[in-house]
């Protein structure tokens, strides 16, 4: 199933590395660090439209390939988004 990331932006559940709350994790120095050089080598895709704040960034994984979204949606919505896909999963088999 696709997580709805903001922005018309989805990415496949099954990719999900991980995901960020930017408020939290950006006071960290090394993830700073680690943002800044993944945009740098061209790895960060922005799911935020014009005039929204971005709230998370998600690590997923492509066949191999890395990718870091910036989202404006919250890590607690794009949980609830998660778990919902899976409760209909189970539903649908």
């Amino acid at each position: 199933m696709y997580l709805h990331i903001g922005d018309d932006s989805c990415i496949l559940e099954k990719d999900v590395v991980g995901i960020f709350d930017l408020e939290v994790t950006t006071t960290m120095k090394t993830t700073g660090e680690f943002l800044h050089i993944s945009q740098e080598e061209g790895f960060t895709v922005n799911a935020v439209n014009r005039g929204e704040m971005p709230k998370s960034f998600i690590l997923a994984d492509t066949e191999g390939v890395s990718r870091v979204y910036i989202s404006p949606v919250s890590t607690a919505t794009l949980y609830k988004r998660y778990v919902h896909n899976q409760e209909k999963r189970k539903i649908n088999g």
